[in-house]
């Protein structure tokens, strides 16, 4: 198990994404190995490594990821009609970097986690 994806494979670049939407702290882009139709990962750049772990020193970023994570999902629910936002956390958490994720439509993966 690759114990921080993002930062080792996504924010390196060892990995190229479908990139969604992107500021200065935050990238969105279509899931590597998507679970369902529709599945996209809004990650914040810099390691944070869960929701457990912020601080209030992290509000400002917190509000631009949870900014991006609105503008994908309305945008999925746009052209979806209907989405669903998550981020697991403990042993659900599979990467130890703060994610979310943005999906809609039928599950496309079996072994699915979320």
């Amino acid at each position: 198990m690759i114990e921080d994806f993002y930062c080792d494979n996504v924010l390196s670049g060892r990995i190229e994404v479908e990139r969604i939407h992107e500021t200065a702290n935050v990238l969105a882009f279509r899931h590597t190995r998507p679970f369902w139709e529709i599945h996209i990962v809004v990650i914040p750049k810099r390691h944070i490594s869960s929701f457990l772990t912020l601080e209030s020193s992290d509000d400002s970023l917190v509000l631009e990821l949870l900014t991006a994570v609105r503008k994908v999902a309305g945008d999925v629910v746009d052209d979806c009609g209907a989405a669903r936002i998550l981020t697991n956390l403990g042993e659900y958490q599979e990467s130890k970097h703060l994610h979310f994720h943005v999906y809609s439509g039928q599950r496309i993966r079996p072994d699915n986690p979320i």
